[in-house]
């Protein structure tokens, strides 16, 4: 855990951000209409959430990231009213982004650190995952084939990048903390 200065914590937050947005742009694969499977860009947000205590910072951080990856990768959604818009803004971006601060609190319920992270990686991306899945039953379901129904259409589209992203993320964050742990030793 960092115990250290407001200035130092905000510099952590921002150089993690930044390491975030840098390998968000690196895709491993492209879904044809967004999400992408990166080379572990959650990871930075999830090492900043396991390693400064107080939560507040955690959720900072995602949140301004999840602005900053809007401000990246943002493209126009196929809405047919303002509300559809704002709805696709706050899922698909801020609310999906924002809830990996959860490996914070998650992280902490279990006494092993490196179970603790794999736990909290996995709850935060179930959570975000569930916002694109909303988003793509209430928003995306017009790119369904017509015989699918729109639910499932958003299960597989979205777990087709969101489940390797969470084994990516949790995989890397772990051998990351382990490896630091080990550091300090």
């Amino acid at each position: 855990m960092i115990e250290t200065t407001k200035t130092k914590k905000i510099t952590l937050c921002a150089v993690m951000m930044a390491l975030s947005a840098v390998l968000s742009i690196v895709p491993l694969y492209q879904a044809p209409y967004g999400g992408t499977v990166t080379l572990g860009s959650m990871v930075p947000l999830v090492l900043v959430c396991v390693m400064i205590e107080d939560m507040r910072w955690g959720v900072l951080t995602c949140f301004a990231y999840s602005l900053l990856q809007m401000m990246l990768g943002f493209s126009a959604p196929p809405t047919g009213t303002f509300a559809y818009f704002v709805a696709v803004v706050l899922l698909d971006y801020v609310a999906a982004f924002t809830v990996l601060f959860t490996v914070n609190p998650v992280s902490k319920i279990f006494n092993n650190k490196y179970f603790g992270i794999v736990s909290g990686t996995v709850v935060a991306c179930i959570l975000r995952f569930i916002c694109h899945f909303i988003s793509g039953i209430l928003l995306w379901g017009v790119y369904a084939p017509e015989d699918t129904p729109v639910w499932l259409y958003s299960i597989l589209y979205n777990g087709g990048y969101m489940l390797p992203e969470t084994v990516i993320t949790a995989v890397i964050a772990t051998s990351i903390y382990a490896a630091v742990s080990r550091q300090k030793k």
